[in-house]
């Protein structure tokens, strides 16, 4: 895979608690996230990046070796990383409330498993379709969901960044995890709410589906996102598939 990432403290934010990488396994396989970091006095950045590297280190040790275990292994991985951000939020009153969201994908031959949880997003490109592959934590798309509101009211409403699920805010880690076909020239992109609250999906897919490199389209979607106010941290991620 062709694959870029970047991340920007954006225009309103003093730190970046953003965390986003990139892992390759023994067998190839390789592991993408993106988390955004919940809870001030740092605790934000030390769940995030708590999470990205436990899930790199398990991976990069003992990855799944096929779509079905990774479904399982996300589903566990996760619960324990929240078991261990829930333990140092209680040892340290200075990370007293901090979590992260989460999207990641793991790579398999012409597979793709996605898992998410809070507000982070994924997407993927096929044949010109854009498709929203993670579903939103969130009050405003529960809201969107019941039909009280409209997407283009959600996303004008003052309660949009209030998530309903995350990692190390409860006992319960209840991530989302599926399968995807993932086929030569697809794309996979990532991103925390610091972009997809602020650049619109019709945007966010001229930009995907431009001749410029994976780099580029990072890039020119971060300077999109501070250009539209950047009111927070901004991370995306950009994986072609050409097998």
């Amino acid at each position: 895979m062709k694959v870029a990432y970047q991340t920007d403290v954006g225009q309103q934010r003093s730190d970046n608690q953003d965390r986003v990488a990139q892992f390759t396994n023994a067998l190839g396989n390789q592991l993408f996230l993106i988390a955004d970091g919940i809870g001030g006095n740092r605790g934000g950045d030390v769940a995030a990046e708590t999470t990205v590297n436990r899930f790199g280190l398990r991976f990069t040790e003992a990855g799944p070796e096929t779509p079905l275990e990774a479904i399982r292994w996300f589903a566990r991985e996760a619960q324990l990383v929240n078991d261990e951000i829930l333990k140092k939020s209680k040892e340290n009153t200075q990370y007293h409330g901090m979590g992260t969201t989460l999207v990641a994908a793991m790579s398999f031959p012409d597979t793709l498993v996605v898992t998410n949880i809070g507000d982070s997003r994924g997407y993927l490109l096929h044949d010109g379709l854009m498709t929203q592959v993670t579903i939103d934590h969130s009050l405003v798309n529960e809201l969107v969901k019941n039909g009280d509101i409209t997407e283009e009211e959600a996303l004008k409403m003052p309660q949009r960044n209030i998530i309903t699920r995350a990692i190390g805010i409860s006992s319960d880690a209840q991530v989302e995890v599926n399968r995807f076909k993932f086929e030569s020239g697809d794309l996979l992109f990532m991103c925390s709410d610091g972009l997809s609250k602020t650049v619109d999906k019709e945007s966010l897919k001229e930009v995907l589906t431009s001749d410029e490199s994976v780099a580029d389209k990072c890039s020119r979607l971060i300077k999109m996102a501070n250009e539209a106010g950047g009111p927070d941290n901004i991370t995306v991620l950009i994986g072609i598939n050409d097998k």
